[in-house]
């Protein structure tokens, strides 16, 4: 109860507090922490804007401290993906600093889908949250390290620049 009531929290403020993207050639970086019932790590991510509400871009995380029945390599505890967002911010129009983008993701570890919100406070800088769910998952017979980490819903919280 205490983790639902963490991240209603988190989203509630990143809700309240979040970026827009403004449209083509408009690149943002996401530096961030993941946070996950078997571990905690990094997240960054760049987003590289199409069009008025389309962009493309690269994800990566890292697992930095595991739970204590799990034993991972560095292959296992890493992960990149590339992303496809629909950018919504100038559609839904709380704040012209504010965005909610859904999109999906293919990674080595799995496809899924992605819920995220930006605010920038300037021009350059904001915070980001944002939700991840795998739809599919690979290697789903056998329940390695990477399974365990990668194949369940997470949860990025951290700083946005806008490049």
């Amino acid at each position: 109860m205490r983790k639902l009531i963490f991240l209603v929290t988190i989203f509630s403020v990143a809700l309240g507090n979040s970026q827009a993207f403004t449209g083509t050639n408009d690149n943002k970086l996401q530096l961030g922490t993941n946070l996950q019932d078997n571990a905690t790590g990094i997240n960054i991510s760049f987003d590289y804007g199409l069009g008025e509400n389309i962009s493309v871009g690269v994800s990566s995380s890292y697992a930095l401290g595991l739970a204590n029945d799990i034993s991972a390599s560095f292959g296992d505890r890493f992960d990149a993906k590339v992303r496809f967002n629909a950018n919504l911010g100038n559609v839904i129009n709380v704040d012209d600093n504010f965005d909610v983008y859904p999109g999906l993701n293919l990674s080595l570890k799995n496809f899924g889908g992605h819920l995220g919100a930006r605010y920038f406070f300037s021009d350059g800088f904001g915070v980001y949250t944002e939700f991840n769910v795998p739809l599919a998952k690979y290697n789903t017979d056998i329940l390695d390290a990477g399974e365990k980490l990668h194949n369940q819903f997470t949860v990025n919280l951290g700083a946005c620049f806008n490049l």
